[in-house]
């Protein structure tokens, strides 16, 4: 175990959360129990916030203290000006304990508390050892060169596989079990599994590609051992491979380290495991995609100190085609070590990114972590407790959350509130089931304008949706993704309503990822002038990208087969609405969809309509533009 004096004091952040004139909302992981200060620097003042009576600290391991930060106001802070903050550690500043998250020229990060939603930032899909470049440099680059307040993003909207729990390369998980050693991060017993605990876990011969063979070899698993960790097949768009799928607490936690900040990168180095000569290959052709991603760190960690960022689960946040179906869920969750690999998982993103999200519903949740966490014996968590733990996380329903902003920000939970299939269980579950779908109403009525996060496009590619249909029909959802909002009749017809409600806003704008694509549909409703008017706004990913030559393919055949006079449109949920597709500035032969890792940038007008839309490319290209047909 190292000697704590030999540690950064602080692994990863202050990450900016959910950021009000009242409030402030802020993350970071340190290595030891600290006394900071939080240090405000005001047009006219400086403030300084002991905030020890403001902190929610849980541990995570012997060297690793989550810091969830929460701090109350009693004077409002000036908005549409530039606030500088600092987090005093030991009389030292950021510049001293973390120079890479400031600008040149700057002493400290700051924000902007803005007064109006005039523009946002917004992206999904981020694997550390895809190809592509990081779209979330495209923001650091955005920010240095913001010169005013008015020139920055009001926040950045993450919608979904910020980490990819159930697809992860094998230096990365390297990098992950020896951070686990250097931190000292909790261990667990494991029930279920063919190993005892973490510990053997780690050291497995079936640890790297092989965690398929970790499960008990019974012909009444074979669904279980596929589902989890056997690779699932997806030959109409991508292959997704989950023979590394993490386990254990700890391992998430690393994972969230390591992807959001390049400090624990500094405490390791990396020694391949014992691999035959195949997977050695494999392990040296992901190791460079892993130092690409790793490289660009500073320049992450740089964004999430000086923009407030939101964020919501998607499925790879937790494992691949999370409830999909009640035939999946009744599979998952009726295996001891499945559900904990799911459980895990789910407390990770808790602490990680639900909780700064919306603070105040979380607290039964937080003390059950805390009693967990702090109880560890001999370095491991109590597994009755943290079954218990993860039993009420499993059942929770409060992931969801409205940001009070002009417009109305209101981000969806559609991976935990599913309306299942009654006639089918291997059929793709809604979205959202009725009551969610009920209380989505409530939060819209009688708003001028509203902006709705949904991971999934609401509103997607047609011939897309098709084959998934296709696939679902023939009993294979899992194959092909089939998730979408039409894709379930009660949910599809429930959500099309709501659009048509007199009291719903006029105006939508609908942010979406997920689909390693980018798009934006304008939506009417036929024969109906005074609105509702629909953006589909989707940019997607942030590190990952379509197969291009399948997408192309795609692209130009949904152009045919569902131009506005095709009778096809007739059999789709959506033929009461004018589908009008916006298109890329720099497309080639009338593309609609585009295929480029980056981040999308959305400019509001005061009537909350988007008046520009743009996908800044992270291979360095010029910004694409998404303009309505002429």
């Amino acid at each position: 175990m190292p000697d704590p004096s030999s540690l950064p004091c602080v692994l990863a952040g202050p990450i900016l959360r959910r950021l009000e004139p009242t409030r402030l909302v802020l993350w970071f992981v340190a290595s030891r129990e600290l006394t900071p200060v939080l240090r405000l620097q005001l047009p006219q003042t400086t403030l300084a916030i002991a905030l020890e009576a403001h902190c929610l600290v849980v541990p995570v391991g012997a060297h690793a203290f989550i810091y969830l930060i929460d701090v109350p106001l009693a004077e409002r802070l000036p908005e549409d000006v530039s606030i500088g903050f600092d987090v005093l550690i030991d009389d030292c500043g950021i510049a001293q304990w973390a120079p890479h998250l400031l600008y040149p020229g700057t002493t400290m990060p700051s924000f902007v508390l803005h007064s109006r939603l005039q523009q946002l930032v917004h992206g999904s899909c981020r694997k550390p050892h895809h190809n592509a470049d990081e779209g979330l440099l495209c923001v650091d680059r955005l920010l240095a060169g913001a010169h005013t307040p008015a020139e920055r993003p009001a926040l950045l909207m993450m919608s979904g596989d910020q980490i990819y729990a159930d697809d992860v390369a094998g230096p990365m998980l390297r990098a992950i079990h020896t951070l686990i050693e250097r931190l000292g991060l909790f261990d667990e017993y494991l029930e279920g599994a063919v190993v005892d605990d973490s510990r053997s876990l780690y050291k497995h011969r079936a640890s790297y590609y092989h965690r398929a063979d970790l499960l008990p070899a019974l012909d009444s698993n074979e669904t279980l051992r596929e589902r989890f960790f056997g690779g699932v097949k997806k030959p109409i768009f991508t292959s997704s491979t989950a023979d590394n799928h993490l386990v254990t607490f700890a391992e998430v936690i690393a994972m969230y380290l390591l992807v959001w900040s390049p400090i624990p990168w500094t405490l390791i180095t990396l020694e391949p495991p014992q691999l035959s000569a195949e997977e050695q290959k494999r392990y040296t052709r992901e190791q460079v995609q892993i130092e690409r991603f790793r490289d660009g760190l500073p320049g992450v960690a740089r964004v999430f100190a000086h923009l407030p960022t939101l964020m919501i689960f998607d499925d790879h946040d937790i494992t691949d085609d999370w409830n999909l179906s009640a035939q999946w869920e009744e599979t998952a969750y009726g295996h001891p070590f499945s559900k904990r690999i799911i459980g895990n998982a789910l407390l990770a993103y808790l602490l990680c990114q639900g909780w700064g999200n919306q603070p105040d519903v979380f607290g039964e949740l937080l003390g059950q972590t805390q009693t967990l966490t702090a109880g560890a014996q001999g370095n491991h968590l109590d597994a009755n407790k943290q079954d218990a733990l993860l039993e009420a996380l499993l059942k929770f329903q409060h992931w969801h959350y409205v940001l009070p902003t002009t417009p109305a920000l209101v981000v969806l939970d559609t991976r935990t509130r599913r309306w299942r299939s009654e006639f089918n269980l291997t059929q793709p579950s809604g979205l959202l089931d009725w009551e969610a779908l009920s209380e989505l109403q409530q939060e819209l009525l009688d708003h001028p304008s509203a902006i709705i996060v949904s991971p999934a496009p609401i509103f997607g590619v047609k011939l897309i949706e098709t084959i998934q249909k296709v696939f679902s029909w023939c009993g294979y959802p899992l194959l092909v993704d089939a998730e979408n909002w039409m894709a379930h009749r009660g949910a599809a017809q429930v959500i099309l309503n709501i659009f048509r409600h007199s009291r719903t806003p006029g105006n939508y704008v609908i942010l979406s990822g997920d689909v390693h694509y980018s798009f934006v549909y304008e939506v009417l409703i036929r024969h109906r002038n005074a609105g509702p008017k629909i953006w589909q706004i989707t940019s997607s990913g942030i590190k990952n990208e379509f197969p291009p030559r399948l997408l192309e393919w795609f692209d130009r055949l949904n152009r045919w087969l569902y131009s506005p006079r095709s009778p096809l449109n007739w059999f789709t949920r959506r033929r009461t609405m004018q589908v009008v597709p916006h298109i890329p500035e720099h497309a080639e032969a009338g593309e609609r969809l585009w295929n480029s890792a980056g981040i999308g940038q959305v400019f509001f007008n005061e009537q909350g309509q988007p008046e520009a839309i743009y996908q800044h490319n992270a291979d360095g290209k010029p910004r694409t533009r998404m303009v309505p047909p002429q």
